[in-house]
Order: structure tokens, then sequence, then C-alpha cells
């Protein structure tokens, strides 16, 4: 799942770059050339920078010199279709980068290279929970981490600083509850949640020991309407009453960074890419922007979050496999995940390289909760649900007075039946 707001990078300035340098190798239609192998590997947009790119493939193909990279950048607009279609066919990439919560419906229908005996020589132990657990189906890894990126808290040193409020000591949810309620005074809109922002909601209920689906016996189904699915609900409640948000809309419609750049907003949820869309609506507010980790439920423990990012796939068609994975094992190794993770300010893809950001404020609160992050359900019904979205209605009706048991029995409803829909 991509999650479009990435920490310090402009997205203008990376398509702008990507699309220059999309087509800057050539192979020969065999995919060798004086007895070298040539690679197509498939990068997303906004994924890596023009400067990054060209640094590792120029490095890679040194260190490598019978292998040549053929990037081509391609659009997420469509990009399932468009994969789906190549693993079908027998003219498919050699490498491909797909968003981590996509690989099951890669992988289902048999396409995917298995990667399941390459887990420990690609340091697999180490792997960020919420980027390895969607890139495996069935037992089988198929999809290898690449970066993530999820969300944190930004907010406004200065109404911080009025409020006489340490964001140091922000250290659990009952907390941020009590600094958000000293904040919520004198014009100063505590924070800004919107009602439908429900991958914040899934960091609640996976905090409760919750989730949104649950599999028995290979069946999927709804569980919003559990004990701990419903607590995750009521924190919500409480910490979206403190501010002035949308309960019938999510944080796209109005922009949350828009939002906050406009008003006396001290806090807002989002990856830390936000904080950039909020100085760019107000160069003021350069400066004043903080980042914390979203709180758990007690000090010792982040609060979960939904990891977004992306894991490299290889198709089963490919004539290059040893080449493709070669190619994965170095972009996906040590030394150029910390070199990824400073240029682009993502989340390495292993707990063991969160040091690589540390100099990086966002980046740094993004590790943090990356730790302990987490995917949504590992089944290609998943999509489906997203498609239809039961999850919004049901937040919107709980926060506009509704019954929580009801409306979480009702979206539990729809969850299984657009699952079932979608395998």
């Amino acid at each position: 799942m991509k999650l479009r707001l990435l920490a310090g990078v402009s997205v203008l300035v990376m398509t702008a770059g990507l699309s220059a340098c999309s087509d800057s190798s050539d192979s020969s239609g065999d995919g060798s050339s004086g007895g070298r192998t040539t690679i197509d590997v498939w990068l997303m947009r906004d994924s890596v920078s023009a400067e990054f790119q060209k640094e590792f493939v120029a490095g890679f193909e040194a260190d490598h010199p019978d292998i040549d990279v053929k990037v081509q950048v391609q659009e997420w607009d469509g990009i399932g279709q468009k994969v789906t279609a190549a693993l079908a066919s027998n003219d498919a990439p050699d490498v491909i980068e797909t968003g981590n919560t996509q690989v099951a419906q890669y992988a289902q229908s048999g396409g995917l290279l298995d990667f399941s005996d390459k887990v420990a020589d690609l340091g697999g132990k180490d792997w960020l929970k919420g980027l390895a657990e969607p890139g495996a189906y069935q037992g089988k890894q198929y999809g290898i981490p690449y970066y993530a990126a999820n969300r944190v808290v930004i907010y406004r040193t200065d109404l911080f600083d009025k409020a006489g409020v340490d964001p140091a000591a922000i250290k659990t949810r009952d907390q941020w509850i009590d600094a958000t309620k000293k904040l919520n005074k004198g014009g100063t809109q505590g924070i800004y949640l919107p009602g439908q922002m429900w991958y914040a909601l899934a960091g609640f209920v996976w905090d409760e020991g919750g989730e949104l689906a649950t599999e028995s016996g290979g069946t999927w189904k709804g569980a919003l309407d559990s004990p701990e699915a419903l607590r995750g609900m009521e924190f919500y409640q409480r910490l979206q009453a403190l501010g002035k948000g949308p309960r019938d809309s999510d944080e796209a419609e109005p922009p949350q960074a828009e939002v906050m750049a406009k008003g006396q907003v001290a806090q807002v949820i989002s990856t830390p890419g936000g904080a950039q869309v909020v100085v760019e609506n107000n160069p003021e507010l350069k400066g004043k922007l903080g980042f914390f980790p979203i709180p758990g439920k007690t000090a010792d423990t982040p609060g979960a979050v939904f990891t977004g990012g992306s894991d490299l796939v290889v198709p089963m068609v490919s004539t290059k496999q040893d080449a493709a994975y070669t190619f994965i094992k170095e972009l996906t190794g040590d030394a150029w995940q910390k070199k990824l993770a400073v240029a682009m300010s993502y989340v390495p893809n292993k707990t063991t390289l969160a040091d690589a950001v540390a100099a990086d404020p966002g980046a740094a609160a993004m590790a943090v909760g990356a730790a302990v992050g987490r995917a949504t359900p590992n089944t290609p019904g998943w999509a489906a649900v997203e498609a239809k979205n039961p999850i919004k209605d049901y937040m919107t009706a709980v926060l506009t007075g509704g019954d929580a048991a009801d409306q979480a029995a009702t979206a539990s409803e729809a969850i299984t039946t657009a699952m079932k829909s979608g395998s």
C-alpha cells in the first residue's frame, strides 16, 4: 500500500526527475548484449528520486559487470491490472516494485517466484513485520521488503510551548489525551482528526489486541465487532472529539495539511511529508513543526501503525531470475538500505537499521512506530474491502451518534461479504 505523502520528498521534483531517467538503458531483444544480461525493472513513480536511482544503478552495474539494468517507471493508477496482465504473459519484467499489501493478490495467481529459501540469505529475521508479513502468502515468501513509511504525529512546536506541553513526555495514549486537552484552549484546536481516518483507527484496534478481520479454516470474516476492536473505536472517538475535524470525510477532504496551515491546529496524524505540505501552504510555519511517534497504551511500546511501503517481486516467467535476485539482494541489503533511508527519509526494511535515520526527526519518529507496525489483512480479498470501505461508513455512523456495537456488527458483515467477493 503506497503512502502518497512521504517524508521530506518533493513529489513534483521527483516526478520530473524520474520521467527524465525512466528510459536510460537499452537492451537487446533477447535480454543480453556482449555476454551481459539485461534485466527489466519496474519501479513506481515517486518511490525513489532520480539521483538515488542513478547512483544505485551505476553502483550495481559497477559491482556486477555482467548485468545491465533497464528501469521503467510505472504509474500507481492502474498498476494492479498492468501487473496482473504482465504476470499472465510471457513478456513480464524481471523485477517489479509493488505495494506491500498487493503481493497476496499477485501471488494468488501463481505468477510470482517463491523466495522462501532465500529469506535467511536476505536477513529476513530482522525485516519489518509490516513489510514481511504481507509479502508472504500461504506460508511462502514472495515479496522482499524494500522500504517503509508510516504515520506519526506532526505538531506545532509554538503551540505546544504556549500550552506548556512537552512532546517528549507523551509516551502513552492517556498522556496524549491529557496533552491534547491542554492544547485545546484559547482558539487552538488540540488535534485535527477527520472522522474517517481508518488507518489510524486500525492502529488503535491493534493496540487493544483486536483485528480488522480474522481467518479460520481458510475463511475470512470482519472483526470490528470484537470487544477489543470496539475499545479501539472508543479511543478514536475520545481523540477526535478534541478537535473540529469533519466526521464524514477522511484526511484528503479537505486536505488536512492545508487545514493545519490555515489555522491554529496543534496536531495532525500524517506521514512526515505532510509537514512539507503545511509549510508550502504557510511559509511562516517553517521551523515550527515537530514529530513524535503515535503513542501506545503503555510507555514501553509505541502505538501500532499501518506500515505502508513497497516489496520487490520476481515473475515466474522471467528468464533472468538469478540476475533479478542479485538486483534485489543489493537494493534490499544493508548498505543500500542505509543510503536509501537517508536520501528519501524512508524507514529501512530491517529493524536493525533504524539508526540510519536518527538524524532525520520525521523518519526517526516513523522508525519507532514501524518496529511494531502492521499491515492490512493478508488476503487477496482485502482489495475489495478497500474499494467499498465499509470501515469509513462505520466510523462516521459511530461519531454521529450511532450505537458502536450495532454499527460494528454491520461493518463486520460488510467486510466479510466484500472479502468473499474479492477472493
